[in-house]
């Protein structure tokens, strides 16, 4: 990878995770933004591509970012190029958003030994995206939402059959949401004392991405969690996005306000963000596997796949 690229990469890095910085230093989560919008849809829905297959990961708060700040209600992205093969046209003026997808090459070099060895690199690419509503001309069931909302009831059965088929030992009582590596279970206090449905479910999404950071699911390691505030900071971030994209899933609105003793991570968040311009997507990436490994132990596998 040649100088100019590998700026390029860092680039992309920092120019994404300090727009999310500048949204929590405000107090917001910007990933949260969809849902704080008057757009008249009410949808809650993952990004989606032209083709109606969701974005995931790091392109998922990307995508919902730009969404809250232009007003778009709109979840359809698509590139230049897809516009003008579905017979519409990106409208002058317009400007694109940011995505990014994540790729390997190939580099040989010469190891310790003296042995030429052929080493894989990660780097980045970004490319642009417009909104449907950026874009005249075309089919009206490519400008909007891909399906109807079920109703608040069925959408709590749907969430409660989905947890079920987990395997996980949920249990209730007391006055605290919390998942217990050591006994291996979800501690969740009585349905009846959440607000409504909505936050119920989204309070489980969460300790459920806790969940599977166990060895043999998606294995995060949680031994420094009680011990290291930074540790602490990052696995709840990713928990805190796989509760969106899960919620997101399920077809429902997640918390739009933090748990009382999640606010005080926010602070923590500001201090790895600002000093790791890479959590973010790492953050966004471990989110991401947790969900599929969720979605992976329903009877039917899910659709959202891991690639961005």
């Amino acid at each position: 990878m040649s100088r100019s690229e590998e700026k390029l990469r860092t680039d992309v890095y920092a120019r994404i995770t300090d727009r999310i910085v500048a949204g929590l230093e405000k107090g917001v989560r910007p990933w949260m933004q969809p849902w704080r919008s008057e757009n008249g849809s009410g949808g809650v829905t993952r990004p989606l591509r032209h083709n109606g297959l969701p974005y995931s990961g790091m392109n998922v708060l990307l995508l919902w970012t730009e969404a809250a700040a232009r007003g778009y209600a709109s979840p359809i992205w698509m590139t230049f190029k897809q516009a003008l093969e579905l017979g519409g046209a990106v409208r002058k003026g317009e400007t694109g958003s940011t995505v990014v997808f994540a790729s390997r090459f190939k580099k040989t070099e010469t190891d310790a030994s003296g042995d030429v060895v052929d080493r894989e690199i990660p780097f980045l690419r970004s490319y642009t995206v417009f909104n449907a509503e950026q874009i005249d001309g075309l089919p009206a069931n490519d400008r909007n939402q891909s399906e109807a909302l079920c109703d608040p009831i069925e959408r709590s059965d749907h969430a409660d059959r989905f947890f079920a088929q987990t395997g996980a030992v949920i249990r209730h009582g007391g006055d605290r949401a919390y998942y217990s590596p050591a006994t291996d279970h979800i501690q969740m206090p009585p349905f009846a004392t959440f607000c409504d449905a909505g936050s119920y479910v989204a309070t489980l999404s969460h300790e459920a991405t806790h969940w599977t950071a166990a060895a043999h699911r998606a294995n995060r390691d949680l031994s420094r969690y009680a011990k290291d505030r930074s540790e602490r900071a990052r696995e709840e971030l990713i928990a805190e996005l796989g509760s969106c994209f899960l919620c997101a899933d399920l077809g429902i609105a997640p918390e739009l306000e933090p748990r009382p003793d999640h606010a005080s991570y926010l602070g923590s968040w500001l201090e790895v963000l600002s000093s790791d311009k890479r959590f973010i997507f790492a953050a966004a990436a471990h989110a991401q596997r947790a969900v599929a490994y969720l979605h992976g132990l329903q009877p039917q596998t899910g659709l959202i796949a891991e690639a961005a």
